[in-house]
């Protein structure tokens, strides 16, 4: 007798997968960039890049603009390395919040314009560095300015707030109004014209009228710098007039 073995294979049965619906494709993907958008940040490091790039381009374009000859540099604020924004889609836009012009401490605007819009604010410190009136020793008030008092020395001008001078001709004739100190920034506040009459001088008076000049004596009746309008005396006449300083000992009045 002949007997027939047969052998089966079971294999195991898996369910079909459905095809995706095509009408579901365009969801899908917008969950997808949603997904990816969430997880993209603004950094820090992203924030302090587009802040001293913008620093740079406006500091270079005010020292254009301005005629400003001296050299700069840009150091922007650590931030807290924990801060997360969310990541912008479109560049980031930066523009100076305070001062007017980008010297100094200065705070910078960061902002997003695109689909997550946020703002930050970003402070930085920019120095500017340029040749400056700085005494050579100590000078007491009053004292008027000799030319070995002062020498041209490199400072940062971000930080003299009471102004500052860049030319030796700016202290010709003058004198303090305060004391200083060796190597101190000397300002336009620190001075005034020396005078150069007292009241009491005997001067000379110069009138002068188309081409016909005259000069007659007088007496000084106040002190008075180059420049300066004083009271004088005609001691010739005894008339009392308003003249200008032109030198030592000599006043100029309109005829």
């Amino acid at each position: 007798m002949n007997l027939k073995t047969t052998f089966s294979w079971l294999l195991p049965s898996f369910p079909k997968r459905k095809p995706v619906r095509l009408q579901y494709l365009p969801l899908l993907c917008a969950l997808e960039v949603c997904l990816s958008s969430a997880f993209a940040t603004t950094l820090p490091s992203d924030l302090i890049g587009a802040t001293e790039h913008f620093l740079e381009q406006s500091v270079t374009e005010y020292l254009q603009r301005s005629e400003i000859h001296g050299r700069h540099e840009i150091q922007v604020n650590s931030l807290d390395p924990r801060l997360r924004l969310a990541g912008c889609d479109t560049p980031l836009n930066v523009s100076l919040e305070s001062p007017a012009q980008p010297v100094g401490r200065v705070t910078c605007r960061v902002r997003c314009e695109g689909s997550s819009p946020w703002t930050v604010f970003v402070p930085a410190q920019v120095r500017l560095y340029r040749q400056v009136l700085v005494a050579t020793r100590p000078l007491s008030r009053n004292a008027p300015i000799q030319p070995g008092d002062v020498i041209l020395a490199e400072r940062d001008v971000g930080q003299l707030t009471q102004g500052y001078m860049t030319d030796l001709s700016q202290v010709a004739g003058k004198k303090l109004t305060r004391s200083v100190q060796t190597d101190q920034v000397l300002a336009t506040t620190h001075m005034v014209m020396a005078e150069v009459i007292r009241k009491g001088d005997q001067v000379v008076i110069s009138a002068r009228s188309g081409g016909i000049s005259v000069k007659m004596p007088g007496e000084a009746l106040s002190d008075g710098g180059v420049g300066e309008q004083i009271r004088v005396r005609n001691t010739r006449s005894q008339r009392i007039v308003r003249g200008r300083v032109i030198g030592p000992g000599a006043v100029e009045v309109q005829m």
